[in-house]
């Protein structure tokens, strides 16, 4: 009985800490990546992010995890993306889990499509979150990018590459 009640005890208290996770400012930060992403907005995907972030693609593109700040980050993105015509990123089915009173993670699921002229490469995955309260803002520390199905060109990727370096 003894264990029982302090093990109830101990979750209304990790539940209780943790319901100061706002998720609709969570879903808000993870919207404001991915539609500020596709509509050229990068204050909006900046203002998603805290100071440092760490992004693995490693699922799609080998290689290790990244650690940097997220002016370089969007700085990349914002150079790199234009090479498309267009991106369409829809992030959905948030599942957010507050770590404590001003951290959370979320997984949310993921279509990305990228075109350039007729041509599409679409990829599909799950994103993992990490996000830390700033003020009234919960603010990207680490996304993880698992990649579970692609179809479409790779390839526009290069071209994309290719055709942002001839604009800068």
């Amino acid at each position: 009985m003894k264990h029982t009640f302090l093990s109830t005890l101990a979750a209304a208290t990790l539940i209780g800490g943790g319901a100061m996770a706002d998720p609709t400012e969570i879903t808000r930060s993870i919207t404001d990546i991915a539609a500020g992403a596709d509509r050229g907005d990068w204050d909006r995907v900046r203002s998603a992010f805290a100071e440092t972030v760490t992004t693995d693609y490693t699922s799609l593109w080998g290689g290790d995890p990244a650690t940097q700040s997220a002016d370089e980050l969007v700085g990349g993105w914002s150079t790199f993306l234009p090479g498309f015509d267009n991106t369409h990123h829809m992030v959905t089915n948030h599942t957010i889990t507050p770590v404590g009173e001003a951290f959370a993670i979320a997984e949310a699921d993921f279509t990305a499509t990228h075109r350039i002229d007729d041509d599409l490469w679409t990829l599909g995955g799950r994103y993992a979150y990490e996000l830390e309260q700033s003020g009234d803002r919960w603010l990207v520390t680490s996304m993880t990018m698992t990649a579970l199905w692609e179809t479409g060109d790779r390839g526009l990727v290069g071209i994309a590459g290719e055709r942002a370096g001839q604009a800068n």
